[in-house]
């Protein structure tokens, strides 16, 4: 039948419809129940295919669909006119199915008739796409489903639903050219707090509601990381329909698998691919939303070429699959399609970054992730914490885990090891992880096919089986060749069914599909291992250069030359794909690491020799490294650590941490400086160069610096040249750094220009010290101009830099722009009026900055008010530092009038200032109606007994006040009666400051009463305060009761004997107090022995204080390890 007559057939509904297969009925004999049913089947079909409709349906096949229904006469003009009028495309679709549905039975038939005889592919994709997808998904979940056992969805924690990809402007320079276990560890796993997170499910939708989705996508990350689990579970969840179901189709391939194809066209790839799809044009068609995804990039063998690739933009045309990918991506073939590709990231950089939309990159395993890992696939017999012990011991190992890959490897291992029974020590290095990893997956089973056999010959067999294994790891490692066929295999001498031995599946993964097989070693890293064991084994014999394959080569004899000239290889490998080689061949040398590889390599006797001549070989490389560290360079500290010849990596260590590198960063300590960072969470995050370097060590170390979390560099004496340097170290992409601490050097507005430059493009700083330096008003300006568009910095000190009015105007206009800093230091810069009635300006419109300091300027009265009012207005402000500012009565009466209205400000420091009687009163009024400040620093204002009293009669009633601090203020005994009458009823003081006050035994003594009510005061400070023995036994006697107060300060006062042994049997019974400071007190030998024997009973202190008690030294070294006899964890200065 051809079209026509199928639609006349259709549209003849008067007479006659079709009833089961072959049974007609006569309509015009029939009741009015059959007419509905027939009309309710013609519903039924817009219902069923609405969807489609909707998705479908383009501008020109709407027009065709309006045209006919108005040539036959089911569709007024009024109708097209309303529909045409209804906005978007979809709305359009969606009234045309409306008013059709509305309609008598002829309308909906109409439809469905010219749809069905259509020959348009926009027709057929209507028709056919509920059957074709529906097969599509059961044959992508029958494929995938067999995968999931090792995708880390397993543990439930780390399902990839949970987790993001990172977003990342492109690839570093650092991605591109560095080793993959190289970059995981200078990441540590890869979590940059900086860089967006995107969940798998948004990856192809738009970032906004005006952009548009991503045509080409990019996913990188190293080898092992997940890059293909991740691409698994999206299939998996889109065939559910619980991911992307506006993507109509997914097409995956797995691009090592392309490997044996020379040319074909893009429709030909699909057939063979999907035998399935019944037309891939179908599938092709720009009405559908279709993704084909190009997993594992660093696998296609062929090289992409973007400038030379002949153009073809004919689905139809064969050409060679190199030049089908390229054009695929480029858009010239299937424009339409959306592209998601995986690749490792030296790969992925030979796409234009202009062909690709949106580059994210897999993080690994967090140091969290992997205990979760653990603890859920290893929690019996407590395994999980055994091994999490044993990485944090060898922190190499964990740099390792942070690949999940690898992390499953190593776990494994672990775990055969501590179920074996033998008394085998763990693996320290990464060569000795995978010499037991390999002797375990040669003793766990036999080759399945054959008869069992012997121990000797499977050993013979595993023997012949690595050996062929090294070989071809080896040599296609040379040619970055890391993907084999069944005829590779073959080539080298490997046996395909011995590949399914024990070993075989260990160290090789086979996977099938409709086009090829292909074999790969379980991790990247297993492969450069077995590549060592090969030349390992080899240079011991063989008598030509072992890196040319073919014998036609210069004669290289003996091991030690083999092994100059890996090195020499290494060292030239720009790259640096044959650094792990290297740490494996030098691993190899140590007794230890053979011993689990004692039945699967033909080793002859080892007497220590080799691996001492290669520990001197080792350092006399890392004493000609050149005048900068490069990665080349820090790869030799790498292999000292896998040859365990770590005396030189303990000592550079222990300095480090010590904060005594002064003097000692020659070229080796500056290399092995340069490992610590990489595999040290503790040397990177806090990384202590203060004092030690110069401009030339600076050079030299700038390339590891990057991979510092937080670097303090003060006292270095810096210059502007250094400030060069470090400029273009913040600037460049893989700056890893946080924080900088550049105190104390000699930095100009120079230097401070070269600094702002960088702050202009750097996105991870966000905190800089730049104290004690001489930047000026000029530098503070460049820093403004920077800090008006960097939107990482949070906080900057620039603590006496003589930056002036000019200068804190600069940074005044800063706060008005900027919504980042929160923390801004501008302490003993000479700022007067002036500068602060701008900042004031900015501060009545900012409500980011949280901290500002500004002791020790000019800032006087009227700038003092200025910043009052700006408190009118500012309630995010929490911390204002006004110390010695020259402020007296009248600069408090304006900051007091805003306290009452002010509900932000948490602490303010007022110390050194001379607010005096009255402005202690004005304080005293506003603290009765504010309860938002906690911390307030009255210290050496002058205030007298009057003016403590009238505070004290404040915070009788207040309820926000935690700390007060009144030192320094001529209080005697009467203002002290006032606080402690005061204490009574408050509770919230959990600090409070009286030292240097002359408060006599009489305060001290109406401060002790109170203690025997007050629960709430932790610290009291009363150091200097003429307290005496009868003070100290009132003190000792509140003590008795107390049970909330933590520190008491008795410093410098005459407690005596008698007060000692007060306070000794109040120790007995007090189970709060944490640290006693009795220094300078008068004890002599029997108060400080009363205080040591009193410390057997059960107490909490962890600190007390005995200095200046005329003791002597034999005394004290009674009294000391009195102390420490009875209360070990007490600390003692004495």
């Amino acid at each position: 039948m051809d079209r026509k007559q199928h639609y006349d057939s259709l549209m003849d509904r008067s007479k006659r419809i079709m009833w089961q297969d072959d049974c007609y009925l006569d309509l015009q004999s029939t009741s009015c129940c059959a007419a509905a049913h027939t009309e309710t089947q013609q519903l039924h079909w817009i219902q069923k295919h609405k969807d489609q409709l909707l998705s479908f349906v383009s501008h020109s096949f709407l027009e065709e669909i309006l045209q006919h229904l108005r040539n036959v006469n089911v569709l007024t003009s009024a109708e097209e006119t309303s529909i045409k009028a209804a906005g978007q495309l979809q709305d359009q679709v969606n009234m045309l199915t409306s008013i059709a549905a509305a309609k008598e039975s002829q309308s909906s038939d109409a439809l469905q008739a010219f749809i069905e005889s259509s020959d348009s592919e926009v027709a057929q994709l209507i028709l056919s796409y509920d059957a074709t997808v529906k097969k599509h998904k059961e044959v992508l979940l029958q494929q995938y489903e067999k995968q999931r056992d090792r995708d880390s969805v397993s543990c439930p924690k780390l399902n990839i639903s949970s987790r993001s990809l990172l977003m990342v402007d492109g690839l570093s320079d650092f991605q591109q050219k560095e080793h993959d276990l190289m970059q995981v560890g200078v990441t540590r796993g890869g979590r940059r707090n900086h860089l967006r997170q995107l969940g798998l499910a948004k990856l192809f939708e738009p970032l906004t509601r005006v952009s548009l989705p991503p045509r080409v996508t990019l996913t990188v990350g190293v080898a092992g990381i997940g890059k293909t689990t991740w691409v698994r579970h999206f299939i998996r969840q889109w065939c559910h329909g619980t991911m992307c179901p506006d993507i109509h189709f997914v097409l995956p391939f797995t691009l090592c698998e392309l490997n044996g194809l020379e040319k074909l066209s893009a429709e030909r790839l699909l057939k063979m691919t999907f035998p399935h799809l019944p037309a891939p044009g179908l599938v092709l068609n720009d009405a559908c939303r279709t993704l084909l995804i190009f997993d594992g990039l660093d696998e296609f063998r062929s090289t992409l070429n973007f400038s030379d690739a002949a153009p073809c933009n004919d689905p139809k045309k064969e050409v060679s699959i190199d030049d089908l990918v390229t054009n695929i991506i480029r858009g010239n073939l299937l424009p339409d399609v959306s592209v998601w590709v995986t690749s490792r990231p030296g790969v992925a950089s030979l796409i234009p970054g202009g062909l690709v939309d949106r580059v994210t990159e897999i993080p690994g395993f967090s140091p969290a992730d992997i205990q979760v890992f653990l603890n859920h696939h290893f929690s019996e017999n407590d395994f999980a914490t055994r091994i999490w012990a044993h990485l944090e011991a060898h922190k190499i190992l964990m740099v390792m885990c942070y690949i999940p890959c690898i992390c499953w490897m190593l776990a494994e291992t672990l775990l055969y090891i501590m179920q074996s029974g033998t008394q085998e020590s763990l693996p320290k290095t990464c060569t000795e992880l995978y010499a037991h990893f390999c002797s375990m997956k040669a003793e766990v089973g036999e080759p399945r096919g054959r008869e069992p056999v012997k121990s000797e010959q499977h050993h013979a067999t595993n023997r012949k089986l690595l050996g062929n294994l090294g070989r071809l790891a080896f040599y296609s490692l040379l040619k970055h060749k890391y993907t084999f066929s069944e005829q590779d295999l073959r080539a080298y001498g490997i046996d395909l069914l011995q590949t399914q031995c024990s070993l075989g599946v260990g160290v090789l993964v086979r996977t099938e599909s409709t086009i090829h097989t292909t074999y790969r070693f379980t991790h990247l890293t297993l492969q450069e291992f077995l590549a060592a064991t090969f030349y390992h084994v080899s240079s011991k014999r063989a008598i030509f250069d072992l890196f040319s394959e073919s014998t036609m080569s210069w004669p290289k004899i003996g091991f030690q030359n083999h092994f100059r000239s890996a090195f020499q290889h290494s060292q030239q490998a720009e790259d640096g794909h044959l650094d792990l080689f290297v740490r494996f061949l030098t691993g190899l040398l140590c007794p230890t690491t053979m011993k689990p590889l004692a039945g699967l390599l033909a080793l002859g006797k080892d007497d220590g020799s080799q691996k001492v001549w290669a520990g001197g070989f080792l350092h006399s490389l890392l004493s000609s490294v050149g005048s900068v560290v490069s990665l080349r360079a820090v790869n030799l500290a790498y292999c000292l650590q896998e040859l365990q010849h770590g005396e030189l990596l303990r000592s550079v260590e222990e300095d480090l941490r010590q904060g005594s590198l002064a003097g000692k960063l020659t070229r080796p300590h500056c290399v092995v400086l340069g490992f610590l960072l990489h595999v040290s969470p503790e040397c990177s995050e806090q990384t202590n160069l203060t004092g030690c370097l110069n401009y030339p060590t600076v050079k030299s170390l700038l390339p590891q610096l990057l991979y510092c979390t937080h670097l303090r560099l003060e006292n270095n004496n810096f210059k502007d040249d250094v400030m060069e340097l470090l400029g273009s170290l913040l600037s460049a992409k893989d700056c890893h750094i946080r924080k900088i601490s550049l105190a104390d050097n000699v930095i100009s507005n120079k230097g401070a220009k070269a600094l702002s430059r960088a702050l202009l493009v750097n996105r991870t700083l966000t905190a800089i010290n730049l104290k004690n330096n001489s930047i000026g008003s000029k530098g503070a300006k460049f820093l403004a101009e920077a800090l008006k568009m960097n939107q990482a910095l949070v906080s900057i000190n620039l603590q006496n830099n003589s930056i002036g009015e000019e200068g804190a105007q600069g940074i005044a206009d800063v706060l008005q722009s900027n919504r980042k800093l929160v923390s801004l230091n501008m302490r003993k810069n000479t700022i007067g009026a002036g500068g602060a009635k701008r900042i004031a300006e900015a501060l009545k419109t900012n409500r980011t900055l949280t901290k500002l300091i500004l002791c020790s300027n000019q800032l006087g009265d009227k700038g003092t008010v200025a910043l009052a009012e700006a408190l009118t207005f500012n309630h995010t402000l929490l911390s204002l530092q006004l110390q010695s500012n020259s402020i007296s009565n009248k600069g408090m009466t304006g900051l007091t009038k805003a306290l009452r209205l002010n509900r932000g400000l948490v602490s303010l420091n007022l110390r050194e200032n001379s607010i005096g009687v009255e402005g202690a009163r004005n304080m005293a009024h506003a603290l009765q109606e504010n309860n938002s400040l906690q911390n307030l620093d009255l210290t050496a204002n002058l205030l007298h007994d009057d003016g403590v009293q009238a505070i004290a009669g404040a915070i009788r009633f207040n309820q926000g006040l935690t700390s007060l601090h009144l030192q320094w203020n001529f209080i005697k005994s009467t203002a002290t009666k006032a606080l402690a009458q005061a204490l009574l009823s408050n509770t919230t003081i959990q600090l409070l400051d009286l030292q240097e006050n002359t408060i006599g035994n009489e305060g001290v003594i109406h401060l002790a009463e109170a203690l025997k009510v007050n629960a709430s005061l932790r610290t009291l400070c009363l150091q200097g305060v003429s307290a005496g023995t009868s003070g100290a036994v009132a003190m000792a006697e509140a003590l008795t009761s107390n049970q909330t107060l933590q520190t008491l300060d008795l410093r410098g006062n005459a407690v005596g004997m008698e007060g000692a042994k007060a306070l000794a049997n109040s120790l007995k019974s007090n189970r709060s107090l944490k640290s006693l400071n009795l220094q300078e007190n008068s004890l002599g030998m029997d108060g400080a022995i009363f205080i040591a024997t009193a410390l057997k009973g059960n107490h909490q202190l962890a600190y007390i204080n005995l200095q200046g008690n005329g003791i002597g030294e034999s005394g004290a070294k009674v009294i000391s390890d009195a102390i420490r006899a009875s209360a070990p964890g007490c600390v003692v200065d004495i």
